[in-house]
């Protein structure tokens, strides 16, 4: 079950994350951010 949160990001961050959502990279932004964290959350268990 996913949940709605808020989040605040530096402009260039959020800069970053739409052009990537431009160039079809990512669906859209929570698509983005969970694509991320989810990488990192990998990243480290691989530790």
């Amino acid at each position: 079950m996913k949940e709605r949160i808020t989040v605040t990001l530096d402009k260039d961050l959020l800069d970053w994350l739409d052009k990537k959502i431009s160039q079809k990279i990512f669906a859209n932004r929570s698509h983005g951010l969970e694509f991320l964290i989810k990488q990192k959350a990998l990243e480290e268990t691989k530790k």
